[in-house]
């Protein structure tokens, strides 16, 4: 199993936990540009990846089990999900 890996996308900085995620695809039907199902049916972001910003983070919100992470790149504040 591949470890989580965290991609800058525009300003913000991405993280799939896989181990939380579940290949529900939420995000690929949002953001098809940002998210991709791997050979395991887990979330991945292909390098190079862009979209609007609010499309990933709508994509992120649709993640059933919270395993999108994302933070402003800038402030390092996390966006998603809120605690």
């Amino acid at each position: 199993m591949a470890d989580d890996k965290t991609v800058i996308v525009g300003k913000y900085k991405v993280t799939v936990k896989r181990d939380l995620c579940i290949g529900a695809a939420s995000c690929v039907a949002i953001s098809p540009k940002v998210f991709q199902l791997d050979s395991e049916n887990k979330a991945v972001i292909p390098e190079g990846a862009t979209d609007a910003e609010a499309n990933i983070l709508m994509a992120a919100q649709s993640c059933p089990t919270k395993a999108i992470e994302i933070f402003d790149t800038e402030t390092n504040k996390k966006i998603w999900p809120q605690e």
